[in-house]
């Protein structure tokens, strides 16, 4: 599971025309999820995302994690994330999970968010998004939890 990471002074997303999400500052991800992602994977990206430390503390160092600042988290599903780009000039999803799947996970991860933090805002699975976002640094990490990660 593949979540891209952005701190952000705020960030949204439209679809048809109608805000779906929206965040002022905090997180905007962009979750892309693999075959043979599972829960565990889910629940161990949550859990970094929730205290990886982007934030700035009173030194102005990244120490603080989102739980920490009070900041918005805005998850975005993105199955171009588990893209295959090794070759070519045209990217493979072979590794990218079946739809229904990744989009249990999705459902499954956003629900959990929303009972660990608040506020938490969301895309939709599937649809055509237009993602707004004002990156606040520019801060961008990628978090992969493989799964062959266990325990």
């Amino acid at each position: 599971m593949i979540g891209l990471i952005q701190r952000v002074s705020s960030a949204s997303v439209t679809v048809d025309g109608e805000v779906t999400g929206a965040i002022d500052a905090g997180l905007l991800v962009l979750l892309g999820v693999e075959k043979g992602d599972t829960r565990y994977q889910a629940d161990r990206l949550l859990e970094r995302l929730l205290r990886y430390r982007v934030f700035p503390d009173a030194q102005g160092r990244m120490n603080l994690g989102l739980a920490d600042s009070g900041g918005g988290l805005l998850l975005v599903s993105q199955f171009t994330l588990a893209a295959d780009t090794r070759r070519g000039l045209r990217p493979g999803f072979s590794t990218a999970a079946p739809p229904a799947e990744a989009e249990a996970l999705y459902d499954y991860m956003l629900a959990q968010a929303r009972e660990q933090h608040s506020p938490v805002a969301a895309g939709r699975f599937g649809a055509d998004m237009q993602v707004s976002l004002t990156n606040d640094g520019p801060v961008t990490f990628w978090l992969q939890v493989s799964p062959q990660t266990t325990g």
